[in-house]
Protein backbone atom coordinates (compact mmCIF):
# COMPACT_ATOMS: atom_id res chain seq x y z
CA UNK A 1 0.00 0.00 0.00
CA UNK A 2 1.31 3.51 -0.84
CA UNK A 3 1.96 5.53 1.81
CA UNK A 4 0.38 9.40 1.65
CA UNK A 5 3.28 11.88 1.25
CA UNK A 6 3.36 14.43 4.24
CA UNK A 7 2.79 17.77 4.19
CA UNK A 8 6.01 19.56 4.56
CA UNK A 9 7.29 16.83 1.22
CA UNK A 10 4.27 17.69 -0.44
CA UNK A 11 4.85 21.33 -0.30
CA UNK A 12 8.04 20.65 -1.72
CA UNK A 13 7.22 18.93 -4.49
CA UNK A 14 4.96 21.58 -5.77
CA UNK A 15 7.35 24.37 -4.95
CA UNK A 16 10.14 22.43 -6.83
CA UNK A 17 7.33 21.76 -10.10
CA UNK A 18 6.09 24.91 -10.24
CA UNK A 19 9.67 26.43 -9.95
CA UNK A 20 10.70 24.61 -12.79
CA UNK A 21 7.29 24.96 -14.87
CA UNK A 22 7.73 28.75 -14.76
CA UNK A 23 11.43 28.70 -16.90
CA UNK A 24 10.43 25.68 -19.27
CA UNK A 25 10.21 28.03 -21.80
CA UNK A 26 13.50 29.17 -24.16
CA UNK A 27 14.98 32.10 -23.14
CA UNK A 28 13.91 33.92 -26.77
CA UNK A 29 12.20 32.17 -29.36
CA UNK A 30 11.07 33.67 -32.56
CA UNK A 31 7.02 33.66 -32.58
CA UNK A 32 6.19 35.38 -35.39
CA UNK A 33 8.14 36.77 -38.74
CA UNK A 34 7.02 39.11 -41.43
CA UNK A 35 9.97 38.21 -44.11
CA UNK A 36 13.23 39.04 -45.03
CA UNK A 37 15.27 38.81 -41.76
CA UNK A 38 18.05 37.41 -40.64
CA UNK A 39 19.73 36.08 -37.61
CA UNK A 40 23.57 36.66 -37.07
CA UNK A 41 25.06 34.02 -34.86
CA UNK A 42 29.03 33.29 -34.29
CA UNK A 43 29.71 35.55 -37.30
CA UNK A 44 27.65 33.41 -39.65
CA UNK A 45 24.34 35.33 -40.94
CA UNK A 46 21.13 33.08 -42.03
CA UNK A 47 17.60 33.93 -42.61
CA UNK A 48 15.72 34.01 -39.61
CA UNK A 49 12.70 31.41 -39.04
CA UNK A 50 10.08 31.22 -37.04
CA UNK A 51 10.62 28.81 -33.65
CA UNK A 52 14.34 30.10 -33.73
CA UNK A 53 15.13 30.14 -30.05
CA UNK A 54 18.06 32.55 -29.51
CA UNK A 55 20.96 32.89 -27.20
CA UNK A 56 23.07 35.03 -25.81
CA UNK A 57 24.42 37.66 -28.52
CA UNK A 58 22.48 36.58 -31.53
CA UNK A 59 22.05 39.54 -33.25
CA UNK A 60 18.26 40.19 -35.42
CA UNK A 61 18.17 41.90 -38.61
CA UNK A 62 14.99 42.91 -40.46
CA UNK A 63 14.38 43.73 -44.13
CA UNK A 64 12.12 46.56 -45.63
CA UNK A 65 8.83 45.73 -45.00
CA UNK A 66 9.46 43.47 -42.00
CA UNK A 67 8.32 43.01 -38.75
CA UNK A 68 10.00 40.01 -36.16
CA UNK A 69 8.19 39.30 -33.21
CA UNK A 70 10.16 37.21 -29.90
CA UNK A 71 8.88 35.99 -26.54
CA UNK A 72 10.89 36.30 -23.48
CA UNK A 73 11.17 33.27 -21.08
CA UNK A 74 8.61 35.74 -18.63
CA UNK A 75 6.02 35.69 -21.44
CA UNK A 76 7.13 39.40 -22.73
CA UNK A 77 7.13 40.22 -26.27
CA UNK A 78 9.92 42.31 -27.60
CA UNK A 79 8.65 43.42 -31.64
CA UNK A 80 10.76 44.66 -34.61
CA UNK A 81 9.91 47.11 -37.05
CA UNK A 82 11.79 46.95 -40.21
CA UNK A 83 15.29 47.99 -41.23
CA UNK A 84 15.97 46.96 -37.09
CA UNK A 85 19.29 45.97 -35.78
CA UNK A 86 18.93 44.30 -32.55
CA UNK A 87 20.93 41.91 -30.17
CA UNK A 88 19.91 39.80 -27.11
CA UNK A 89 23.01 39.34 -24.56
CA UNK A 90 23.07 38.25 -20.20
CA UNK A 91 20.06 36.16 -20.62
CA UNK A 92 19.05 34.31 -17.22
CA UNK A 93 16.17 32.80 -15.67
CA UNK A 94 16.74 32.20 -11.88
CA UNK A 95 14.36 29.94 -10.24
CA UNK A 96 12.93 31.09 -6.62
CA UNK A 97 11.04 29.81 -3.20
CA UNK A 98 9.06 33.10 -3.10
CA UNK A 99 9.74 34.54 -6.58
CA UNK A 100 11.83 33.42 -10.00
CA UNK A 101 13.91 36.21 -11.83
CA UNK A 102 14.47 36.61 -15.36
CA UNK A 103 17.69 39.16 -16.60
CA UNK A 104 18.43 40.23 -19.62
CA UNK A 105 20.00 42.86 -21.86
CA UNK A 106 18.41 43.87 -24.87
CA UNK A 107 20.63 46.09 -27.77
CA UNK A 108 18.55 48.35 -29.72
CA UNK A 109 21.33 48.84 -32.53
CA UNK A 110 19.19 50.26 -35.54
CA UNK A 111 15.38 51.36 -35.98
CA UNK A 112 12.16 50.76 -33.87
CA UNK A 113 11.59 47.84 -30.91
CA UNK A 114 9.04 47.62 -28.23
CA UNK A 115 8.75 45.76 -25.30
CA UNK A 116 5.86 44.43 -23.56
CA UNK A 117 4.53 42.61 -20.64
CA UNK A 118 1.06 40.51 -20.57
CA UNK A 119 -0.77 39.24 -18.31
CA UNK A 120 -2.09 36.56 -19.82
CA UNK A 121 1.17 34.75 -19.35
CA UNK A 122 1.11 35.30 -15.15
CA UNK A 123 4.50 35.91 -15.12
CA UNK A 124 4.06 36.13 -10.97
CA UNK A 125 8.31 36.42 -10.56
CA UNK A 126 10.31 39.59 -11.08
CA UNK A 127 12.00 40.84 -14.39
CA UNK A 128 15.43 42.46 -15.07
CA UNK A 129 15.50 43.79 -18.08
CA UNK A 130 17.92 46.71 -19.61
CA UNK A 131 17.39 48.59 -22.89
CA UNK A 132 20.62 49.92 -24.36
CA UNK A 133 20.45 52.62 -27.25
CA UNK A 134 23.02 54.04 -28.43
CA UNK A 135 22.92 57.21 -26.51
CA UNK A 136 20.50 56.24 -22.82
CA UNK A 137 19.70 52.68 -21.20
CA UNK A 138 16.19 52.28 -20.31
CA UNK A 139 16.18 49.83 -16.83
CA UNK A 140 12.70 48.17 -17.00
CA UNK A 141 10.90 46.14 -14.17
CA UNK A 142 7.53 45.07 -15.91
CA UNK A 143 6.28 47.78 -18.82
CA UNK A 144 4.83 48.59 -21.99
CA UNK A 145 7.76 50.56 -23.82
CA UNK A 146 8.16 51.34 -27.46
CA UNK A 147 11.78 53.31 -28.71
CA UNK A 148 13.87 54.02 -31.67
CA UNK A 149 17.53 54.06 -32.60
CA UNK A 150 17.12 56.61 -35.09
CA UNK A 151 20.36 58.19 -37.09
CA UNK A 152 20.44 61.26 -35.44
CA UNK A 153 18.84 60.39 -32.00
CA UNK A 154 17.59 58.10 -29.74
CA UNK A 155 13.32 57.75 -28.77
CA UNK A 156 12.08 56.34 -25.49
CA UNK A 157 8.16 56.31 -24.88
CA UNK A 158 6.90 54.82 -22.22
CA UNK A 159 2.96 53.81 -22.76
CA UNK A 160 2.29 52.16 -19.31
CA UNK A 161 4.96 51.54 -16.26
CA UNK A 162 7.85 52.82 -14.80
CA UNK A 163 11.38 52.78 -16.44
CA UNK A 164 14.87 54.41 -15.48
CA UNK A 165 16.48 56.04 -18.00
CA UNK A 166 20.56 56.87 -17.76
CA UNK A 167 22.84 58.13 -19.57
CA UNK A 168 26.71 58.33 -18.77
CA UNK A 169 27.81 61.08 -17.18
CA UNK A 170 24.35 62.54 -16.24
CA UNK A 171 22.17 61.19 -12.80
CA UNK A 172 19.38 58.46 -13.75
CA UNK A 173 16.16 59.94 -15.16
CA UNK A 174 12.75 58.40 -13.75
CA UNK A 175 9.91 58.31 -16.24
CA UNK A 176 6.11 56.98 -14.73
CA UNK A 177 3.75 58.63 -16.52
CA UNK A 178 2.20 57.06 -19.04
CA UNK A 179 2.31 57.74 -22.93
CA UNK A 180 5.12 60.50 -21.89
CA UNK A 181 8.56 60.48 -24.14
CA UNK A 182 12.42 61.14 -23.73
CA UNK A 183 14.36 62.22 -26.85
CA UNK A 184 18.26 62.02 -26.58
CA UNK A 185 20.28 63.78 -29.41
CA UNK A 186 23.19 61.44 -29.78
CA UNK A 187 25.34 65.16 -29.84
CA UNK A 188 23.77 67.32 -27.42
CA UNK A 189 22.14 66.36 -24.23
CA UNK A 190 18.42 64.96 -23.74
CA UNK A 191 15.18 67.01 -24.10
CA UNK A 192 12.65 67.63 -21.49
CA UNK A 193 10.14 64.64 -20.96
CA UNK A 194 7.18 65.18 -22.63
CA UNK A 195 3.12 64.29 -23.24
CA UNK A 196 2.89 62.24 -26.56
CA UNK A 197 0.20 62.72 -28.57
CA UNK A 198 -2.01 59.99 -29.49
CA UNK A 199 -2.14 59.91 -33.02
CA UNK A 200 1.83 60.42 -32.58
CA UNK A 201 2.57 57.22 -30.44
CA UNK A 202 -0.19 55.16 -32.93
CA UNK A 203 2.41 56.25 -36.00
CA UNK A 204 5.15 55.08 -33.95
CA UNK A 205 3.52 51.47 -32.48
CA UNK A 206 2.11 50.87 -36.52
CA UNK A 207 5.94 50.66 -37.04
CA UNK A 208 6.37 47.94 -34.32
CA UNK A 209 3.05 45.87 -35.12
CA UNK A 210 2.39 42.63 -37.82
CA UNK A 211 -0.54 43.38 -39.41
CA UNK A 212 -3.17 40.76 -40.49
CA UNK A 213 -3.07 39.91 -43.70
CA UNK A 214 0.41 40.72 -44.36
CA UNK A 215 1.89 37.42 -44.86
CA UNK A 216 3.48 37.16 -42.04
CA UNK A 217 4.67 33.43 -40.67
CA UNK A 218 3.58 31.91 -37.36
CA UNK A 219 4.81 29.18 -34.40
CA UNK A 220 2.40 26.22 -35.03
CA UNK A 221 1.37 27.42 -38.44
CA UNK A 222 0.74 24.46 -40.73
CA UNK A 223 0.45 26.51 -44.38
CA UNK A 224 2.99 26.40 -47.00
CA UNK A 225 3.62 28.86 -49.70
CA UNK A 226 5.74 26.93 -52.75
CA UNK A 227 7.73 29.29 -54.88
CA UNK A 228 10.00 26.86 -56.81
CA UNK A 229 10.24 23.25 -58.41
CA UNK A 230 12.78 21.24 -60.27
CA UNK A 231 13.43 18.16 -61.33
CA UNK A 232 17.13 18.36 -59.93
CA UNK A 233 17.71 18.54 -56.39
CA UNK A 234 21.11 21.24 -57.42
CA UNK A 235 18.54 23.95 -59.31
CA UNK A 236 16.21 23.61 -55.74
CA UNK A 237 19.37 24.10 -53.48
CA UNK A 238 20.53 26.63 -55.44
CA UNK A 239 17.34 28.93 -54.95
CA UNK A 240 16.56 27.76 -51.88
CA UNK A 241 20.31 29.26 -50.93
CA UNK A 242 19.38 32.18 -52.72
CA UNK A 243 16.03 33.05 -51.17
CA UNK A 244 17.75 32.18 -47.37
CA UNK A 245 20.20 34.84 -48.77
CA UNK A 246 17.75 37.63 -49.05
CA UNK A 247 15.82 36.69 -45.36
CA UNK A 248 13.34 33.89 -46.13
CA UNK A 249 14.00 30.61 -44.43
CA UNK A 250 13.11 28.44 -47.25
CA UNK A 251 13.04 24.25 -47.23
CA UNK A 252 12.33 21.78 -49.75
CA UNK A 253 10.25 18.80 -49.68
CA UNK A 254 10.52 16.24 -52.65
CA UNK A 255 6.96 14.97 -54.18
CA UNK A 256 6.54 12.35 -56.37
CA UNK A 257 4.41 13.97 -60.20
CA UNK A 258 3.89 11.05 -62.68
CA UNK A 259 6.29 9.14 -61.45
CA UNK A 260 8.93 11.43 -61.33
CA UNK A 261 10.46 12.97 -58.53
CA UNK A 262 10.34 16.79 -58.02
CA UNK A 263 11.94 19.17 -55.68
CA UNK A 264 9.58 21.87 -54.07
CA UNK A 265 11.05 24.93 -52.58
CA UNK A 266 8.44 26.23 -49.89
CA UNK A 267 8.08 28.75 -47.05
CA UNK A 268 6.36 27.31 -44.45
CA UNK A 269 5.18 28.51 -40.85
CA UNK A 270 1.79 30.15 -42.24
CA UNK A 271 -1.29 30.18 -40.01
CA UNK A 272 -3.99 30.39 -42.79
CA UNK A 273 -4.42 30.50 -45.96
CA UNK A 274 -4.83 34.22 -46.10
CA UNK A 275 -1.36 34.63 -44.75
CA UNK A 276 -0.15 32.24 -47.33
CA UNK A 277 -1.54 33.99 -49.95
CA UNK A 278 -0.37 37.77 -49.09
CA UNK A 279 2.93 36.11 -48.97
CA UNK A 280 2.44 34.25 -52.14
CA UNK A 281 1.63 37.11 -54.09
CA UNK A 282 4.52 39.63 -52.38
CA UNK A 283 6.77 37.30 -53.39
CA UNK A 284 5.46 36.60 -57.01
CA UNK A 285 8.18 38.61 -59.83
CA UNK A 286 10.76 38.88 -57.29
CA UNK A 287 13.90 37.13 -56.56
CA UNK A 288 13.37 34.98 -59.87
CA UNK A 289 9.98 33.61 -58.37
CA UNK A 290 7.35 33.72 -61.25
CA UNK A 291 4.59 31.09 -59.83
CA UNK A 292 3.75 30.82 -56.52
CA UNK A 293 0.99 28.17 -54.72
CA UNK A 294 -0.08 27.31 -51.35
CA UNK A 295 -0.94 24.66 -49.52
CA UNK A 296 -0.39 22.26 -46.29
Amino acid sequence: MMKALGLPLLLAILLATASTGAFARPDAEVESLQMPAWMVRDGQRGALAVGTRLRDLDEIQSGTGARVLLRLADGSTVKLGENARFRLDAMAQEPGHEKSLFRASLAVIEGAFRFTTEAVYKFRGRREVDVRFSAVTAGIRGTDLWGKAAPDRDIVCLIEGKITVTREGAPPLAMQEPKTVLQAPKQAAPLAVAPVEAHQLAIWAAETEIEPGAGAAHTGGTWKVYVWHSATSAEAEAMSARLREGGYATRIITVSESGKRVFWVYLGGMPNRVEALALAHRLRGRMGITETSVGF
